[in-house]
């Protein structure tokens, strides 16, 4: 059980991949840790609690925070790694598409980040880091993805203005932009081709981004930072 001493840390998307890692990441550093997604099981770790929910659902970031402090008291830092993946040409994409991808990317961030800030500047500081995608800053033609850049682009720019607008009120704002991760949203027969996508012919791990996240925790004087995790994809094929 944590103390009203103990920093906590708040994870979207947390059930498995990338999320599962930074729970146990968050733990390693000794913070208790909300954990949520859609199917996410119970821990038997008294310092995590899990919350089950949608969070395109506003209601569900309602019922995240409020079931996270009346467990833990506070809330340090939110990681909004939750996130849907669509690669489709622009005209092929539908409006259920088109709803499903900004609720989980961009209504799934909004929410949470609003009340886990006001929790954030009661208490005198705290760390949001948004998990966005490489392709914002390097569109390829092998893999049409404007859903993700419209998405993605927007946590992108709304890191650099949060990061500014608090700088001063002890809140820091950053990103972590991956390239392509071997995790459970990419099936095995596709990866061969996805590490062909990538400058250094391989895909990254989740604790490439777990690492990089981590990095983003004990760096104080960084904010407004968009990370790049991405094997050169960034820099240019």
């Amino acid at each position: 059980m944590s103390t009203q001493h103990q920093k906590v840390a708040l994870i979207t998307g947390a059930s498995k991949g990338i999320g599962a890692g930074l729970v146990k990441a968050y733990r390693n550093l000794g913070y208790a840790v909300v954990a949520t997604s859609r199917a996410i099981p119970p821990s038997d770790d008294p310092s995590v609690l899990t919350v089950q929910g949608e969070i395109a659902d506003p209601a569900t970031a309602e019922r995240v925070m409020a079931a996270g402090i009346e467990r833990f008291g506070r809330v340090d830092t939110i990681v909004n790694n939750a996130g849907i993946f669509v690669a489709k040409p622009f005209t092929d994409y539908t409006l259920d598409d088109y709803a499903a991808v900004t609720g989980v990317n961009l209504t799934g961030f909004f929410r949470i980040t609003q009340l886990a800030i006001e929790r954030m500047l009661a208490q005198g500081g705290g760390h949001v880091v948004n998990v966005t995608t490489s392709l914002v800053d390097n569109a390829d033609s092998r893999v049409p993805s404007v859903l993700a850049s419209l998405t993605k682009g927007g946590l992108q720019s709304a890191t650099k203005s949060l990061a500014i607008e608090y700088a001063t009120r002890g809140i820091r704002v950053n990103a972590v932009a991956p390239g392509t991760i071997r995790t459970p949203m990419h099936p095995e027969e596709t990866h061969e081709a996805l590490a062909a996508l990538q400058p250094v012919r391989r895909l990254g791990e989740p604790s490439d981004i777990v690492e990089a996240v981590v990095y983003l925790e004990n760096a104080p004087f960084v904010t407004g930072e968009i990370l790049h995790v991405d094997g050169g994809m960034s820099a240019g094929h």
